[in-house]
């Protein structure tokens, strides 16, 4: 097992270059006292060694953390219009308040512009921590982020997050309720509609979907992955809704999925729940505002991100190493959900 890899510091980068911690402020503050040559001998030491000043990272020390750094991959549009992270976030930063520390949010591409991110936040001393979410199988950022020693916290299954500590909920159990409860209606052919094949949580959830339905029984089912936005959970919904053999009940992965889900329904003369029931994940605002309000499996998602960012503090105190699991969701039964009819 390596060793991760020593925070570069100020002190690192005069080392390198034989100057002072005091050379290398001014040469960064581009004040007077050191010549050109030596301003880019400086500059060209910390390019190397991946170091960066910010001006907000003067107030961290090693006995406050004045900057959270959480990266997510979305485009600004969807996380805009993304109920569960919008909770989230007012979450984590209620904690952050108390403590006077602030989040340093960032949208990025992919995953390896995160772990760029993350490198150079840290080795630039502008964070004290992270939050990592929406974890894949054999995780990229797993070995780089362990490897340059970045306090952390990661959100979701243990098996997922490759030993850093975790903040979890077990989907797994949740997503076989929901089957049961639709089984339990008189459903006999349910669908789901997931996010992305490689994210973790949603193989969680597509795998304890698939084992429940066979435990039941149950063969006429499927499963569909698309991406979390509206209309692409449009898209699948009326494919789904199109076939000889369509569903008498639909699983959303999340709200906004469900929402689009209920328009496609009207779209094409559904009635829902007679001819087609309807269950979200993530409850949210737009879930009782839907007609009929959506069913959906819950959870206190802005306590949710109390707990993570709590957890984090715990990580860099040296108080928190391991996994804490949260409430499971449960079912929220609205208008949307009840036995199949004429479906």
């Amino acid at each position: 097992m390596s060793t991760p890899a020593a925070r570069v510091t100020i002190n690192d980068v005069a080392a390198r270059a034989g100057v002072s911690k005091g050379a290398v402020s001014m040469a960064f503050n581009d004040r007077p006292g050191v010549s050109q040559r030596t301003r880019e001998r400086i500059f060209e030491v910390a390019r190397e060694l991946g170091w960066s000043p910010h001006q907000t990272a003067r107030s961290l020390s090693s006995r406050r953390v004045a900057i959270v750094g959480l990266a997510i991959c979305r485009p600004a549009r969807m996380l805009g219009l993304e109920p569960f992270y919008m909770e989230f976030i007012s979450g984590i930063e209620s904690v952050l308040a108390q403590r006077s520390c602030s989040l340093l949010l960032r949208l990025v591409r992919d995953l390896d512009e995160e772990i760029s991110l993350y490198e150079g936040w840290w080795r630039g001393t502008v964070i004290g921590g992270a939050i990592l979410v929406d974890f894949h199988e054999d995780d990229p950022r797993v070995p780089a982020l362990r490897a340059i020693g970045l306090p952390a916290v990661a959100v979701g299954h243990p098996s997922l997050t490759g030993g850093f500590p975790s903040v979890w909920t077990d989907d797994g159990t949740a997503a076989a309720d929901a089957v049961r409860y639709l089984a339990a209606l008189g459903h006999r052919r349910i669908a789901r509609v997931g996010g992305p094949a490689g994210l973790g949580h949603s193989g969680i959830r597509a795998a304890a979907f698939e084992a429940t339905m066979a435990e039941l029984g149950l063969s006429g089912h499927r499963q569909v992955s698309t991406g979390f936005a509206g209309e692409e959970g449009a898209r699948a919904t009326r494919g789904l809704l199109m076939a000889p053999d369509r569903p008498t009940a639909i699983v959303y992965d999340n709200d906004i999925m469900a929402v689009a889900g209920a328009a496609v329904a009207q779209e094409m003369g559904l009635g829902v729940p007679h001819d087609v029931s309807l269950l979200a994940w993530d409850d949210s605002q737009l879930c009782r505002l839907t007609h009929p309000p959506l069913s959906a499996m819950s959870h206190d998602v802005h306590r949710f991100g109390e707990q993570v960012a709590r957890a984090l503090f715990g990580v860099i105190a040296g108080t928190h190493s391991g996994a804490l699991q949260v409430p499971t969701p449960s079912l929220t039964i609205r208008g949307s959900t009840g036995p199949p009819g004429r479906g």
